[in-house]
């Protein structure tokens, strides 16, 4: 089993942020819009620094929540994250401080402290770690990439396990799927360059919601619902 702060993943040939992107999924649920999600990338100084906004709206209540995550550039392990509505300032905050050697919590009024003894993701930085895994472990020739079977990452809250699923096409694009548990959520990357996240899959207590890719221009996006080719790994 392989850690995210190995080094035989985490030295990545190059960078993957060398420009600012941006891109949207939309949410459904049931096959019905549920809001958007729109994510914006790009480098400051010594990290990544990733803004996803979610708005819900369609089948589910209005509600819009901002994260933030700052990686670092190569290993792709969270540096800092925060959570809130984007009005004011961040509902949960958490900061891994290498110098200090300290995990810093901040919930509303209450903060709390931890030795920092290992790598951690947290819920983006964790979405674009796995992207980069497959972005690294992408053979020039264009094949499936080579990724571990099983591995895992060390969230706040505790371990998560991440099972490689098999290849599957989305709106025509050969993906890598992994499923994340505990949670039962599942993320699909595109397996060429520039390794979009294509689809992510999070249960609710209102059902699994699905965020796919907005599709690309001139090409129409599959009806919700409809069946997708599977591929066979070798």
């Amino acid at each position: 089993m392989t850690a995210p702060g190995d080094p035989a993943l985490s030295a990545a040939a190059g960078p993957l942020y060398a420009a600012p992107e941006a891109f949207t999924l939309t949410l459904t649920l049931g096959g019905r819009y549920a809001g958007e999600q729109n994510w914006a990338i790009h480098a400051e100084r010594s990290a990544v620094v990733a803004r996803v906004q979610t708005d819900f709206g369609g089948v589910l209540p209005e509600i819009r929540r901002v994260q933030t995550s700052r990686l670092h550039p190569r290993q792709h392990t969270s540096l800092g994250y925060a959570e809130g509505d984007g009005r004011g300032r961040a509902s949960f905050e958490v900061n891994f401080d290498r110098r200090s050697g300290l995990v810093t919590l901040r919930q509303g009024r209450d903060e709390a402290s931890a030795p920092l003894t290992t790598d951690y993701q947290d819920p983006v930085s964790l979405l674009l770690w796995l992207r980069a895994q497959v972005a690294q472990a992408t053979p020039e020739d264009g094949g499936d990439p080579a990724t571990p079977e099983r591995t895992h990452a060390q969230l706040t809250g505790g371990r998560v396990l991440i099972q490689r699923l098999p290849d599957q096409e989305i709106a025509g694009v050969p993906c890598s799927g992994f499923y994340l548990r505990p949670g039962s959520a599942y993320v699909f990357v595109e397996q060429a360059s520039p390794w979009r996240l294509m689809r992510l899959i999070q249960p609710t207590d209102f059902g699994p919601v699905e965020a796919n890719v907005s599709a690309a221009p001139g090409r129409r996006a599959a009806p919700a619902g409809a069946p997708e080719r599977r591929r066979r790994r070798a």
